[in-house]
């Protein structure tokens, strides 16, 4: 849900065992960043939008961080956005144990998959560590990944207690599976933002120099919030848990996802 990265540190990959589908080179990558529930509408309606102009994002393996891992599950799971628009964030502060996972749950149902990993970071060792989606159900994943300290509870993986992705970094590319091209949506990323917007598009790019200095011979992507949709959001940080602002900003991603394909598709390194 909501973001507050920054990079750093040590991470971990402690479960990726048996995802083997992940280290093999890709023609696509998606990376989803985070931005509450709004940043959901934002992920899901760009994601939907490229695949409607021919990006094959549903079958490219994708890495989300907090609202992004609810976007990279949905569009992963083949999730119809009315179903998406009925999430609705909870009342924050919230000390419920599992509410998060209980709304997931509403979506996801019992599913994993195997394309689908989310960053969280793990209470104990403040270490973020990636979680892999075909081996544990992704409703528990998205709860973990989202779980933004203060405002709601740690949620447990795997006997770990897991916080906010978003707490080591606004979208983790460093992490992202191997592929010919990167896809990086970032809700709360650009000058149109405001101050989140700046201080996270720092970070961000930050972490694309350092991506392109390992990969030069590879294309990263990066799509965020144009004037009018960040106009939808608004200055006020809490407007990012707003479930209308997040079915409002739906159609309007859907398009510039579309017009995203199509500028990509003009010199493609994946096959649609």
């Amino acid at each position: 849900m909501a973001h507050r990265g920054h990079s750093g540190g040590r991470s971990e990959r402690p479960s990726v065992t048996g995802a083997a589908t992940l280290e093999e080179a890709h023609d696509l990558s998606m990376v989803y960043g985070g931005g509450g529930v709004f940043g959901i509408g934002y992920c899901v309606g760009v994601a939907h939008g490229l695949a409607a102009g021919g990006v094959p994002v549903a079958a490219a393996p994708a890495l989300g961080t907090s609202a992004g891992s609810w976007a990279a599950s949905a569009v992963a799971l083949g999730v119809a956005y009315d179903d998406v628009a009925r999430i609705e964030a909870p009342a924050v502060p919230n000390r419920s144990t599992g509410v998060l996972a209980r709304i997931a749950r509403e979506i996801f149902g019992e599913s994993r998959h195997p394309l689908v990993s989310v960053s969280a970071v793990c209470v104990r060792t403040r270490r973020r560590h990636i979680l892999d989606g075909g081996r544990y159900v992704l409703a528990d994943l998205v709860a973990a990944s989202s779980a933004v300290p203060g405002l709601l509870p740690p949620h447990r993986v795997d006997g770990r207690l897991y916080v906010d992705g978003g707490m080591w970094s606004a979208t983790s590319i460093d992490a992202a599976a191997d592929a010919h091209e990167v896809i990086v949506v970032a809700p709360l990323a650009g000058p149109h933002m405001g101050p989140i917007g700046r201080g996270a598009g720092m970070l961000l790019e930050r972490e694309l120099r350092s991506w392109r200095r390992r990969h030069p011979e590879r294309r990263i992507t990066m799509i965020r919030p144009s004037r009018a949709i960040a106009s939808l959001a608004g200055r006020n940080p809490m407007n990012l848990f707003d479930a209308d602002r997040a079915r409002a900003v739906y159609p309007i991603a859907y398009d510039q996802g579309a017009r995203c394909a199509e500028a990509l598709l003009e010199h493609p390194t994946v096959r649609a």
